[in-house]
């Protein structure tokens, strides 16, 4: 039977949850909205189709949410090169790899994006998905019902960062880890779901063996 780790990317692997803050704030004063940063920090995991509305309302969804996002790509773009791995990153999916479990990345965030990423963690030979993959980001389980297609497990675990990536792993039916690397608190992460919380990657590393790992369904087989 085989085991897969679902990893989430931002906030997970890379070190990017501020950045985005900063990019969606400067997007959204692009249109002459301002809205505080912690509401946008809070907001970071899910997906940006649903970020605008989440941060600032409907209305300034259906007023300015494709400018919004399109100003949002450009300010997190110019910050690019300032992003780094988490410390672990590369370790954590070679160690899971030589442990023979699958390794497959869902990410929230666009594919050429998560191309730079993958430069910068050099997972090796690893499936992944974005956000170009599905209609819906998290936290629906869309991300990771199409990650979990492309390796075909049968049972599986998810790991992230924010409460979307474990309200996104519950509504797939999957368990899931959580990690204090996206800025979100332990007790927020449990009550979303995550059967455990873990401080940094290497010491979620040791632990890899011993995740929760559950059967997977996927609703379209």
């Amino acid at each position: 039977m085989s085991n897969t780790v679902v990893l989430d990317v931002d906030g997970t692997l890379v070190d990017t949850n501020y950045h985005h803050t900063v990019a969606w704030l400067r997007a959204f004063r692009s249109v002459d909205v301002t809205v505080p940063a912690w509401r946008v920090h809070r907001s970071i995991g899910m997906g940006g189709d649903r970020l605008v509305a989440a941060v600032a309302g409907d209305k300034v969804e259906r007023d300015h949410g494709d400018a919004v996002r399109d100003a949002w790509e450009r300010c997190f773009d110019e910050m690019l090169d300032e992003i780094q791995p988490l410390e672990g990153a590369h370790r954590l999916v070679r160690a899971a790899t030589d442990l023979g479990l699958s390794v497959v990345l869902a990410s929230s965030g666009k594919r050429k994006h998560v191309e730079h990423y993958l430069k910068l963690i050099d997972p090796g030979d690893i499936a992944w998905t974005s956000s170009d993959d599905v209609e819906d980001s998290k936290p629906a389980p869309d991300l990771i019902e199409v990650a979990l297609r492309e390796v075909k497990s049968d049972r599986a675990v998810v790991i992230g960062d924010s409460v979307w990536d474990c309200e996104a792993a519950g509504r797939a039916g999957l368990p899931s880890v959580g990690l204090l690397t996206g800025g979100f608190g332990e007790d927020e992460l449990v009550d979303r779901g995550a059967s455990a919380v873990y401080p940094d990657l290497d010491t979620l590393r040791a632990e890899l063996a011993d995740l929760p790992f559950a059967v997977v369904t996927d609703p379209k087989a």
